[in-house]
């Protein structure tokens, strides 16, 4: 029996973390070709001391198979805080509760490796001084208008200037002025589904920056528009954008 419109959005689950498990058969993702977790885990288990900055609830960085002697995970959210600490203590891991902005709180050139999975900022400066020479940056971040085909159904068509935040050359520019040399930039577009009206409602609550502020209640008739789309067409339709980004302190 097919569940209602009332009932998709009133589903009522945690949002904590950045595990999006729950949206399994209710939405999904197409992923990068250069698999970033595993890139991630070969770097690690050659590292003898290693930054993971904001690194959510955790579970990205716990699924490495082998960490180094030394590493150290920073986190802004008290949440994502007591659950990556839960997750990671036990992997010999300390979480640092931190604010995400300058300064890091570790002295200079104390990490061979820093990495990042979709950080909201990069603070360039802050990443070279706490590289040891000869170390690097690994990192997978959000693209220009990721997911705009949901964002712009909700806000209305963005200007330029917005759609293009976050452009992977930007963050090349950004990289060589902080003095690190980039070694590999990659970009691509990935397909994303929703199937249902739940899945979205889930997706923009976890995601706060995409529709900021949203809620079931200012969205509601807007919501309804979108269900009866997904319930015809069987899908809404976005574009998923990320880059990988590694860069070397010389």
């Amino acid at each position: 029996m097919e569940r209602s419109f009332e009932e998709l959005v009133a589903d009522a689950v945690s949002v904590e973390g950045w595990d999006f498990s729950w949206l399994a058969g209710r939405a999904t993702e197409e992923r990068p070709s250069w698999g970033y977790q595993r890139a991630m885990s070969a770097r690690l288990a050659r590292a003898s001391a290693a930054l993971d900055i904001q690194t959510g609830g955790g579970e990205v960085l716990a699924g490495a198979a082998k960490l180094p002697p030394v590493m150290v995970a920073t986190e802004s959210w008290p949440p994502n805080v007591a659950k990556a600490s839960a997750l990671l203590h036990p992997r010999g891991a300390v979480v640092v509760a931190d604010a995400d902005e300058p300064p890091l709180p570790f002295g200079d050139a104390a990490f061979d490796l820093v990495t990042s999975r979709h950080p909201v900022t990069v603070w360039w400066e802050e990443i070279a001084r706490v590289l040891r020479p000869g170390g690097t940056y690994f990192s997978q971040q959000v693209g220009p208008a990721s997911v705009f085909e949901l964002v712009e159904y909700f806000l209305g068509p963005q200007p330029e200037d917005v759609r293009r935040a976050r452009h992977p050359e930007d963050a090349r520019r950004a990289a060589e002025a902080a003095g690190l040399e980039v070694t590999d930039l990659r970009a691509e577009s990935l397909r994303t589904e929703f199937f249902d009206i739940g899945a979205v409602v889930y997706f923009l609550r976890k995601v706060v920056w995409m529709v900021p502020g949203f809620t079931v209640e200012q969205y509601r008739e807007r919501l309804r528009e979108l269900d009866e789309l997904i319930r015809a067409e069987g899908a809404f339709v976005a574009h998923t954008t990320r880059f990988l980004i590694e860069a070397r302190r010389s």
